[in-house]
């Protein structure tokens, strides 16, 4: 919404006094003047008129190491959610920005800033995803070929963007997506038959997880984390 007919909106009066005050530098938007009415307002700036304060909603970011058997949702009937692991008082306009499954642990990013977790998540950016993956069976170097290579999907039909596979055992390995499909990791390792019995997202993009959080913790990123995601 520009910036006059909110202030419009917000304050009842008429188009031309909102112009005067404009002109007059009585407008702040993030405590600086601001003279242009068409100027888009956003959700998380602070907007006034004098000392009146109409729109201050801070944004808040957060990272949060997800345990197993915790679900990444908002609300659920039968399973604890990543937001019950925060303080109530924290909840009310947080959501997540980007799933991992349910037994699946390891870094997830959670905010109030609708925009800043659109960057986060949507496809088209491509922000690499990085996995530690456990397998039943023994992992060959012929699926790092494959995974580069892409998988093709019969459900969504659709063949997988190239990943990247860095073999740290028999049993282990590092994986790096660049999409977010249902239950990805699990299907592309099930190409082999070979079973995943432990998965653990430790990177978003140039964001790693804190060593220092234990499953359960969170912790408010800094502004240089923040701004990796801008």
């Amino acid at each position: 919404m520009r910036l006059d007919r909110f202030l419009t909106q917000q304050t009842r009066e008429s188009g031309k006094a909102v112009r005067q005050w404009l002109l007059a530098g009585r407008v702040q938007v993030n405590e600086q003047v601001c003279r242009d009415g068409s100027l888009q307002v956003e959700p998380m700036q602070k907007i006034s008129l004098d000392e009146r304060v109409l729109q201050d909603q801070a944004a808040r970011y957060y990272m949060l190491h997800k345990p197993q058997g915790v679900v990444s949702a908002t609300v659920d009937e039968k399973h604890e959610t990543v937001l019950d692991l925060m303080p109530p008082a924290l909840r009310a306009d947080l959501h997540i920005a980007g799933r991992l499954d349910l037994n699946t642990t390891g870094l997830m990013l959670i905010t109030n800033d609708g925009r800043w977790s659109r960057k986060v998540t949507q496809p088209e950016t491509r922000i690499p995803k990085v996995y530690l993956v456990e397998t039943e069976d023994k992992i060959e170097a012929e699926y790092a070929d494959v995974f580069r290579r892409g998988i093709y999907f019969a459900y969504e039909d659709l063949t997988t963007l190239p990943a990247q596979l860095e073999i740290l055992s028999d049993h282990r390995a590092k994986l790096t997506l660049y999409e977010g499909r249902y239950h990805q990791v699990k299907r592309m390792f099930g190409f082999f038959d070979n079973k995943v019995i432990g998965l653990h997202r430790e990177r978003i993009g140039a964001l790693e997880i804190d060593a220092q959080l234990n499953a359960g913790d969170y912790r408010s990123l800094t502004n240089n984390e923040v701004k990796l995601f801008l």
